[in-house]
């Protein structure tokens, strides 16, 4: 009888990811990772990539760390990276390390070396290392004040389309500093900026409407612009859009929708926006009449040092309107006011008989 041989072929395991894989292989498969939000096994294959001193990985592995994506924030460790990828002359990475100078993240702060990096990063044609070394320029920081070379660098980022870097410029043309004043100029790059959402950049050009600044005085485009930079949070825009309602520029007058949004700008802070809400509480403009609530919003702007402010205050407390008539606190608030030249401050003091000061 023969015996049959039973022969046991026992399959071959193959480890896929120990199979060699280039440099640039393993970024691009980190990348992947990367942007499905699998940030642990991107940073496995940049950290491998990065190892055997691929640029582009270095840098990648930095923001990891930087970020905390992958791995516990750490910034030494994305300094040490961004180091690596920035001495073979990688732009981004070369910005990122000025920035972490800058900063003094994973560094001792020291604007002097950001500015070496941020030049290396800017001269390779960054964007972002460009408009940062204007801003150290405009700044002084590393480098003497110097508004003509701001500018210079401004331009060369702005061009490129960034729009901080057009939204600086266009306020450098604004003021006239580092070239001669030109309002033409600040709008065309306010409105560069602008239309890529930038909400300061939007704010200011509802400030060229408004004030017949490079453009024709136009309050309805103010209004424009002030509500796109409004909705976005911007204080200012939220406190000048409210005036136009009150008063009606550029759009119906509706005292509902000026306290609305003198209440976003005021719960930010803004004292003018307080002092305006105080204003329609104590007239019943958009809301019940209640000096109560005026008292509380002119007290939040007059803390602030807003003058008209701390007079309406000083008023509240002489007349015993939403306080309790308090003289003293009265001649406080209205001197505080006559400190600051208000002039109706002023001549409550020389009708009360009490000294400015």
């Amino acid at each position: 009888m023969k015996l049959k041989v039973l022969i046991l072929i026992f399959p071959m395991m193959i480890n896929f990811s120990s199979i060699a894989q280039t440099p640039e292989e393993l970024n691009t498969k980190g990348k992947e990772y990367y942007y499905a939000d699998n940030y642990t096994k991107a940073v496995e294959c940049y950290r491998q990539a990065a190892e055997q001193g691929y640029a582009e990985a270095q840098y990648a592995l930095g923001i990891c760390y930087d970020n905390g994506n992958g791995v516990a924030q750490n910034y030494t460790e994305a300094v040490k990276w961004y180091l690596k990828a920035a001495e073979q002359g990688h732009a981004a990475a070369q910005c990122n390390l000025g920035k972490c100078y800058a900063d003094g993240e994973g560094v001792a702060q020291n604007y002097t070396e950001a500015i070496k990096w941020y030049l290396k990063a800017a001269e390779q044609g960054d964007a972002t290392a460009q408009y940062n070394l204007g801003i150290c320029y405009a700044n002084g920081e590393g480098v003497v004040q110097d508004y003509t070379k701001a500018v210079k660098w401004y331009l060369k980022a702005a061009e490129q389309g960034d729009a901080k870097a057009q939204y600086n410029l266009g306020g450098c043309y604004d003021e006239g500093e580092g070239v001669a004043q030109d309002y033409t100029e600040a709008v065309k790059w306010y409105l560069k900026a602008a239309e890529q959402g930038l909400d300061f950049a939007q704010h200011n050009l509802g400030n060229c409407y408004a004030n017949g600044a490079g453009v024709a005085q136009n309050y309805t485009e103010a209004v424009k612009w002030w509500r796109k930079a409004a909705e976005q949070g911007d204080v200012y825009a939220q406190c000048n859009l409210g005036n136009c309602y009150a008063d009606g520029e550029g759009v119906a007058q509706n005292y509902t929708e000026a306290i609305k949004w003198y209440l976003k700008a005021a719960e930010q802070g803004d004292a003018p926006a307080q002092y305006n809400l105080g204003n329609c509480y104590a007239n019943g403009e958009g809301v019940v009449q209640d000096y109560t609530e005026a008292v509380k919003w002119w007290r939040k702007s007059a803390e602030q040092g807003y003058a008209s402010a701390q007079y309406n205050l000083g008023l509240c407390y002489y007349y015993g309107d939403g306080v309790v008539e308090n003289y003293t606190e009265a001649v406080k608030w209205i001197r505080e006011a006559a400190k600051q030249g208000q002039a109706k401050a002023v001549d409550a003091l020389k009708v009360l008989g009490e000294k400015s000061k």
